[in-house]
């Protein structure tokens, strides 16, 4: 019999795939259905990057390279300038990546020894788990860290046992955040980055959602690094940003030694964008304006769902940045409450699906439409009335 890797068995099935399958059943029965299950918002990709794309697409295929174009890893280093005040090098500090889902899931290949006394790996739960997965699978040990409500769902790392630390290699922090939407400040970043050095820790940053704010622009942890970026990582992608998730386009910036070391690793993975998705990546990083519109977009559905969630009195916690409502399950099952919902053609996601700290509380991602949110929390407000639901 074919031997398995353990960390197939050990992990299971992926935990949001089951629920998008059961999404798609639903919606091919044509009835409809609003689905905030996962952050795949139906805004479509602005023209200008789409032109972009078909336009790259040459007659002769060719293997683009893992280091990227230099145009590409240029209009980054724009953008974090423009929007962060960071000034980074595109040959020492950038690395394109297709997406920031492989780019987080590949980093412990090149910082992670299986058999040294620093494997594990320390993130927020509930938290995205592919952080965790990554760990498991180049042989090292996932570490998770219950957030608290009260702590804003943010993870310090000056409060964990130092026994806790000195076995780990690398820290996880991903503000904005999934799935809470909770936000943090500079100052935040500033401890952490100095805590993750004193206990010779890489700080890896996800700022996937850095876009997607309300009340106050999302900083980086670049910008708490004042130019030394030793042990620190930001992972940034175009997903959300500019509604590409299709297109799996991101990239890697920080530690020059840690980018050369991502440099070497990548060839022998093989995940290098093809050229003509560099094209439009190029395109959707040197602009802004589409950006700025989709908040607007987001903001505008946000605002829908917060009013009803407040007047149905369910608390909401966190959800003052990304694309995610967080609020806690009514009767206090997230699993039995997504169930409910389901009855009710609408389609949330149960906390405990990413991790153990989240049950009890659900996540809605602002995926429908501003119209498409209405239709729905009329169709949560009746149900509500009738008694189908718990108060």
């Amino acid at each position: 019999m074919v031997t398995s890797n353990p960390a197939l068995q050990q992990l299971g099935g992926y935990p949001l795939a089951r629920l998008q399958d059961l999404a798609n059943e639903l919606r091919a029965q044509d009835v409809p259905l609003a689905d905030f299950a996962i952050g795949d918002p139906d805004e479509p990709t602005p023209e200008h990057i789409r032109r972009a794309l078909i336009e790259a697409v040459g007659p002769v295929s060719r293997y683009p390279t893992a280091l990227g174009q230099r145009a590409l890893r240029e209009s980054v280093a724009a953008w974090l300038a423009r929007r962060h005040g960071v000034e980074v090098d595109p040959d020492v500090h950038v690395l394109p990546s297709a997406g920031s889902k492989e780019a987080i899931f590949h980093l412990p290949l090149a910082v992670l020894d299986p058999h040294g006394p620093r494997r594990h790996v320390l993130w927020g739960e509930p938290g995205y788990p592919v952080y965790g997965r990554g760990a498991l699978f180049a042989g090292g040990a996932s570490d998770p860290v219950a957030l608290e409500p009260d702590q804003g769902w943010r993870l310090e790392l000056e409060e964990l046992e130092t026994s806790r630390l000195q076995r780990a290699c690398t820290a996880w922090v991903n503000y904005p955040h999934n799935p809470t939407g909770a936000s943090a400040d500079l100052d935040y970043y500033r401890r952490q980055l100095r805590t993750a050095r004193e206990h010779g820790l890489l700080l890896a940053s996800d700022e996937c959602y850095q876009e997607i704010w309300f009340d106050r622009p999302a900083p980086s942890a670049l910008e708490a690094a004042d130019g030394d970026f030793t042990g620190l990582l930001a992972f940034v992608s175009l997903s959300k940003r500019s509604g590409m998730t299709g297109y799996r386009s991101g990239a890697i910036v920080g530690d020059p030694e840690l980018i050369a070391r991502l440099r070497a690793l990548r060839p022998n993975v093989g995940t290098a964008s093809p050229d003509f998705v560099q094209a439009a990546a190029i395109a959707a990083w040197n602009d802004q304006e589409h950006v700025d519109e989709r908040r607007k977009i987001f903001a505008a559905k946000r605002a829908v769902l917060l009013e009803f969630l407040a007047t149905a009195g369910i608390e909401v916690s966190g959800s003052d940045a990304t694309f995610y409502v967080w609020f806690r399950a009514p009767g206090g099952d997230d699993a039995a409450y997504a169930q409910a919902l389901l009855e009710e053609r609408i389609v949330a996601t149960p906390g405990r699906a990413f991790g153990p700290a989240g049950e009890g509380w659900l996540r809605l991602a602002l995926v429908p439409t501003v119209e498409g949110c209405h239709d729905a929390v009329a169709r949560w407000s009746a149900a509500l009335q009738a008694g189908r639901l718990p108060i």
